[in-house]
């Protein structure tokens, strides 16, 4: 899985290309930025919600169980250097859920992909790479 960030225009706008989509990230208005798009914070957010979201619903349909509306919310703020991460999850589920069914999708939302590398050891490998500036 490959992301490339290009800056764009102001101080932090930045073009995040993922295959064929595009995402505009920007920094709020305090933080310096023109708050055109959702902060790369957010975006960490977003992932681990939108993953756990995704994750539930798939189980749900291949136990055959119609679960309805869904909501995972994911509160998130930066952690001081040192310290843990701490991600806030409320999972939301229509109150038609048995009692079986809100344990094991409990369960297997904290199994979602992205979760699970959050959670895991991270090894990050860095290069610089010069380039001539674009002819115009």
């Amino acid at each position: 899985m490959k992301a490339v960030a290009r800056r764009t225009a102001g101080s932090f706008h930045h073009r995040i290309e993922i295959r064929d989509h595009q995402v505009i990230v920007d920094e709020q208005a305090e933080h310096g930025g023109a708050d055109e798009g959702p902060s790369p914070q957010e975006l960490l957010a977003a992932a681990v919600a939108s993953c756990t979201a995704v994750t539930i619903e798939m189980y749900a349909d291949r136990k055959g169980w119609d679960i309805g509306q869904l909501e995972v919310e994911c509160d998130y703020s930066r952690p001081e250097r040192g310290s843990p991460t701490q991600f806030n999850l409320v999972l939301r589920l229509p109150d038609s859920c048995t009692e079986e069914q809100v344990e094991k999708l409990s369960a297997i939302a904290a199994k979602c992909p992205v979760h699970r590398a959050l959670e895991g050891e991270s090894v990050f490998e860095e290069r610089i790479e010069l380039v001539a500036p674009a002819q115009t």
